[in-house]
């Protein structure tokens, strides 16, 4: 499985970005898709994920309200808007893929990452 996520950068707090992520396999063979980060000196947490099937969804705390995640599953993408970015959002983001489960533990696959800064 491989993953790439695309569409970082550099945004000031209040902006907007549009991350994709291009997966090697078919996501809509996974249960899950989702993103997850890691700011520098923290640990790596699930942002968020949805599920292929059923529509389960997941938001951390933190993204909740501000972040979504979606999926083309023609494109084998998947997507995470964020809005009303904040200073603490910034991390790199990773795109995963999970055949079991879709919450804040998820991730049982993830590839390459994409910087996010906010700053002003």
């Amino acid at each position: 499985v491989q993953l790439q996520a695309s569409g970082g950068g550099l945004v000031q707090p209040g902006g907007s970005l549009n991350l994709s992520c291009t997966a090697s396999v078919r996501t809509s063979e996974f249960y899950a898709v989702g993103w997850l980060r890691q700011a520098p000196g923290k640990e790596r947490e699930g942002v968020g994920c949805i599920s292929t099937v059923g529509g389960r969804s997941y938001y951390s705390n933190s993204a909740l309200d501000r972040f979504t995640v979606s999926v083309d599953n023609a494109k084998n993408t998947v997507y995470l808007q964020m809005n009303s970015l904040k200073l603490e959002d910034t991390a790199v983001y990773y795109c995963a893929l999970d055949n079991y489960l879709c919450g804040p533990s998820m991730g049982e696959y993830w590839g390459k990452g994409t910087q996010v800064t906010v700053s002003s």
